[in-house]
């Protein structure tokens, strides 16, 4: 069988075989995308805005904004983690909210200006990128190159090549869970 040949035992072409593994990356990417690219962590959310109130006052809805610009889209707080991220800080006297044309906004208090000032480059958007793997780390982008690599080998690639990618993938998979067996 070669690259658009037919197979009985799967029952589809090679064609279709990749086409299905383009699919498949697509899905894996926007899956990752939505996953990753969305979601941070309390204290990510909480070094965001120290760093956005450390530069001026704000109000909640700015806060966001700043942070989805500042990350390329990559991350858009929700409501529901910065409003109660600006009350506890607020609990803390670590900011202090004033009432200016309807909205509230917020300000850095002296012990606030000292915490962010200490935790100054810990926002997601400043943290270095010299990698080049993005924010995430190289291993989600790893796999997703890997991921890349297969699917043009199932859309070009001989039976012969196919079985010879088949058994280097398997390899490396055995070869990262050895990787968590060390101690």
């Amino acid at each position: 069988m070669g690259s658009h040949g037919y197979s009985k035992a799967s029952g589809f072409s090679a064609g279709q075989a990749g086409d299905a593994m383009w699919q498949a990356m697509d899905q894996l990417r926007a899956s990752f995308d939505k996953r990753v690219g969305v979601r941070m962590g309390r204290g990510d959310v909480r070094a965001a805005v120290l760093a956005l109130l450390h530069e001026q006052p704000m109000h909640g809805y700015q806060i966001i904004r700043e942070i989805a610009e500042r990350t390329d889209g990559r991350w858009k707080p929700s409501a529901g983690s910065v409003y109660p991220t600006l009350q506890l800080l607020a609990d803390e006297g670590v900011v202090t909210a004033a009432t200016q044309q309807d909205r509230k906004t917020y300000s850095l208090t002296e012990e606030g200006r000292e915490e962010a000032a200490a935790a100054a480059g810990s926002a997601p958007w400043a943290q270095s990128d010299t990698d080049g793997a993005g924010p995430f780390g190289v291993v989600p982008k790893a796999g997703v190159d890997l991921a890349q690599a297969a699917a043009q080998v199932v859309r070009s690639g001989s039976a012969a090549q196919q079985e010879e990618a088949a058994k280097v993938i398997d390899e490396a998979r055995r070869k990262i869970y050895s990787i968590l067996a060390q101690d």
